[in-house]
């Protein structure tokens, strides 16, 4: 798996919040207008296997598998998918990195990275795109959320716990749309929530073409 500088200090913190990253992220399912973009998504990608790339504890991989997908989650932190595989023993788990993933090309019908591009400095994120088109196939979607901004941000503290070191990167919608463009996806959708919060919050629905 590729290892590049930045996955190190990624894995390493959400190695140590995993026990209690659950109880600081609300649920998909008391989010109305998430839940109504993900059930959308999930009308698109019924015909096929979906992937939940960057999934975390499994919070979204649950919430998909509860809409009929066959659905998968793929982390980068071990710590993440056991819990992730505690919680919802029913669903299938794997580790692996967006920037080399372990799936055959055209493999997906749809594929989801929701709050995964976070920590990958923006110089990365082409490869990361190039990636994503690799494995989705021809009419399949992908339905990406993140933090809308243009700037670096670190912490050393949050979920219950303090002392680690995390870059967080928050990104324009138009440039996260530049990006899928330029590795070939069609953009369909694109959402900015709360635009006047201390962090917006950005969604983007992509097709790559049949």
């Amino acid at each position: 798996m590729t290892d590049d500088l930045f996955l190190s200090p990624t894995r390493a913190t959400y190695a140590v919040v995993a026990e209690s990253y659950g109880s600081f992220v609300p649920p998909i399912r008391e989010d109305v207008e998430d839940r109504a973009l993900l059930a959308a998504f999930a009308d698109l990608v019924r015909d096929g296997p979906v992937a939940d790339l960057g999934c975390g504890t499994g919070l979204v991989t649950a919430y998909l598998a509860s809409l009929g997908l066959d659905v998968a989650g793929i982390d980068l932190t071990p710590e993440m998918l056991a819990v992730a595989r505690r919680d919802y023993p029913e669903l299938r788990f794997s580790e692996g990195s967006l920037l080399d993933l372990d799936l055959p090309d055209d493999g997906l019908s749809g594929a989801v990275a929701w709050y995964s591009i976070i920590h990958t400095p923006p110089a990365r994120l082409p490869a990361v795109a190039s990636e994503l088109f690799r494995v989705v196939r021809p009419g399949g979607h992908l339905q990406l959320g993140f933090h809308v901004g243009d700037r670096r941000h670190h912490r050393t503290d949050g979920y219950g716990h303090e002392g680690f070191s995390l870059d967080i990167y928050w990104l324009p919608v138009d440039g996260v749309c530049d990006l899928l463009r330029d590795a070939g996806f069609e953009i369909l959708t694109t959402v900015l929530r709360n635009p006047s919060a201390r962090v917006p919050q950005g969604r983007v629905l992509a097709r790559k073409p049949a």
